[in-house]
């Protein structure tokens, strides 16, 4: 008896909390009012079953429950055995398949529709790492050039292929931070430089997986302006809460004024090269600490640093660059050590060679000339000191006592802790990740 009581309060609450509850869908601002929809009938079926269940339970168990009148007088009898009955049986299955076909039927059709863009749809390139975004649009050309893993670099993080002139004028944005046009069909075009992704803003009632070695698409348009935040919807790594962006939708006019001021890839590619040249004939040191800065931050871009460590102060995966270099890092055994470019080179070319209390061992191990660590640790003291700033190596010195980021390089899958690394304790090779509202990279010209 309380038993079947406590199924018919199940069922009220549970109706009651979905009517009065505020955990309601965000606002809709993008043409798929259909995925709304497939969601209402999902969600009125499996209801209207999840009552009519419990509810019938409830009834059985109350009716025949052991102290019940018995049809032939007295109370309590012994349920009857039944090991077959065919019109329940046929009626069970054909209740059950139009339920299925009524719940899949649906999204089978939206789904069609939502993978066959319109012709007129403009295209996105949206490529995901551990844990930051980067977005490609087609230049005046109209088309995408070809992309491949062996030709990512520093200055070419989404590995556009210098070789193809359609992709010259491509538009690259390395940051959290893409515009679209309002009332604009957009494909979206998905790739993933390391481990499983997911795209996914939750007003567009728009997401996809994003899958290594492939490329998946979908389509939506725009049709509210504003700022919406972007979500990775897949577990991709210790840093994956902070795989944040937002897409900011515009008027038209407003979005071809910022498409404007974005750099191409080959502007891109130009400025790689050019500025310290440029600079050297006037100020030869100048230049050549410009040139290293600028390359340390194409490299923390390129390698996904930036989606763990922020130059502003805010923490996140890993400690910040602001203020790092200079600073005491207090290991898991007791010992300290300030923040020189020994100690940045020892991190990022071993980052669990060993622990510091505080941060997660989520830096991989990532295979970096010496250049590149000397360009991150540049980029890392542009970002100021500690209170009590290391004297920098001189050019020339060993490879162990010169250059180097910190727990900075991190980006990808999350290795194991070094052997013997004792519980509660974490490798300084973590990692901090840009703010969603951060800005993106200031515009190549």
């Amino acid at each position: 008896m309380a038993l079947a009581i406590a199924l018919v309060v199940i069922v009220v609450a549970s109706v009651l909390f979905h009517f009065l509850s505020p955990w309601w869908a965000t606002p809709l601002a993008s043409n798929w009012k259909q995925m709304d929809d497939t969601l209402t009938i999902t969600l009125v079926i499996t209801g209207f079953f999840f009552v009519v269940i419990n509810l019938f339970v409830g009834y059985i168990i109350w009716r025949y429950r052991h102290n019940a009148p018995h049809p032939n007088g007295g109370t309590g009898h012994r349920a009857a055995y039944q090991p077959e009955n065919r019109k329940l049986e046929w009626w069970l299955i054909g209740g059950t398949t139009i339920g299925v076909v009524a719940l899949l039927a649906p999204g089978l059709f939206v789904y069609a529709d939502y993978v066959r863009p319109p012709r007129e749809a403009m295209v996105l390139e949206v490529v995901g790492q551990q844990w930051s975004w980067a977005f490609r649009f087609p230049g005046k050309s109209g088309e995408l050039g070809a992309s491949d893993p062996r030709f990512i670099t520093g200055s070419n993080p989404l590995g556009l292929d210098p070789d193809d002139p359609r992709g010259q004028d491509n538009i690259v944005i390395v940051g959290p931070e893409v515009h679209l046009p309002l009332n604009k069909p957009v494909k979206v075009l998905l790739r993933s430089k390391d481990v499983l992704h997911d795209f996914y803003v939750p007003q567009f009632r728009a997401r996809m997986n994003m899958v290594p070695g492939m490329v998946t698409s979908f389509w939506f348009t725009p049709t509210q302006t504003g700022r919406f935040e972007i979500l990775c919807a897949q577990l991709c790594g210790v840093g994956h809460y902070n795989m944040r962006g937002i897409v900011v939708v515009d008027e038209p006019a407003a979005y071809e004024a910022w498409l404007a001021k974005q750099q191409t890839f080959a502007m891109a590619l130009a400025k790689a090269a050019a500025p310290p040249a440029a600079m050297a004939a006037a100020a030869p040191a100048a230049a050549g600490d410009a040139g290293m800065v600028e390359k340390g931050r194409a490299l923390a871009q390129s390698k996904g640093c930036t989606a763990c460590h922020s130059i502003d102060g805010n923490p996140s995966v890993g400690p910040t660059w602001k203020g790092l270099y200079g600073k005491t890092e207090t290991f898991a055994d007791g010992s300290s050590a300030a923040v020189d470019d020994a100690f940045l080179h020892k991190e990022i070319m071993d980052p669990h060679a060993r622990l510091v209390k505080g941060f997660g061992p989520v830096m991989p191990r990532l295979p970096m000339s010496e250049d590149e660590v000397a360009a991150l640790i540049a980029y890392i003291k542009s970002a100021g000191t500690g209170a009590a700033a290391p004297e920098a190596v001189a050019p020339g010195a060993p490879a162990a006592a010169t250059s180097a980021a910190t727990t900075a390089a991190a980006g990808t899958a999350a290795p194991a802790p070094a052997p013997g690394a004792a519980s509660g304790t974490y490798s300084t090779s973590t990692a901090v990740a840009v703010p969603p509202d951060a800005a993106p990279a200031p515009p190549r010209k």
